[in-house]
């Protein structure tokens, strides 16, 4: 039987954020590095639109809400994150979270952390999700933000793997293109399992 992993390096390296859409508890199979790729904050969605709909304190409706996402740059070590073991139908879930993105293969990208030695679990396929065409502005567009909480949730995840796993999502992560903003779910038409928090 073949195994598979994706490579999260934004919301999915949170356990909790994992679990939410896999409905199972959620422990990574191991923290790596993807070479030739670089996390930046150049996904984004309508946010007007789009299944959810946030709002900010004034009830002002932003135009589009930012992520990240993960880009090919082939002179870069790459950024760091977490492989989590996957089934196919749990892949297909997940299809369903990142539906403003790609998922491609990466397989032979797949590095260990520098001074962790070259042992990794095998996997017969490492997949991992990068911004569809239509949801890619390498500069943001007009009227976006960056929710807080999803920058919260981020961060905290690196942190939780300790100062070496937080300093290196820092260094290979470039801060957020806006000011993150605090912004409440005003419409709601979210598929169950996806996140409701940004």
């Amino acid at each position: 039987m073949s195994r598979l992993a994706v490579f999260g390096y934004g919301s999915l390296v949170s356990p909790a954020s994992a679990a939410l859409s896999l409905g199972r508890p959620v422990e990574p199979a191991a923290m790596v590095r993807l070479a030739g790729w670089r996390r930046r904050w150049t996904t984004f969605r309508d946010n007007r639109a789009s299944e959810k709909t946030f709002a900010l304190a004034d009830g002002t409706l932003p135009l589009h809400v930012v992520g990240l996402n993960l880009e090919r740059d082939p002179g870069c070590e790459g950024a760091n994150g977490a492989l989590i073991e996957v089934t196919e139908a749990e892949a297909e879930r997940l299809d369903l979270r990142e539906m403003r993105y790609e998922r491609i293969d990466v397989t032979a990208d797949v590095c260990p952390l520098p001074g962790a030695g070259d042992s990794l679990p095998r996997f017969d396929q490492v997949i991992a999700y990068t911004a569809k065409p239509h949801h890619h502005a390498p500069e943001p567009p007009p009227g976006a933000i960056v929710i807080a909480a999803y920058v919260r949730t981020v961060e905290a995840a690196f942190a939780a793997l300790g100062p070496r796993h937080a300093e290196l999502y820092r260094s290979t992560t470039a801060p957020p293109p806006v000011e993150p903003v605090e912004a409440e779910l005003v419409r709601d038409a979210i598929p169950e399992g996806n996140p409701r928090s940004w």
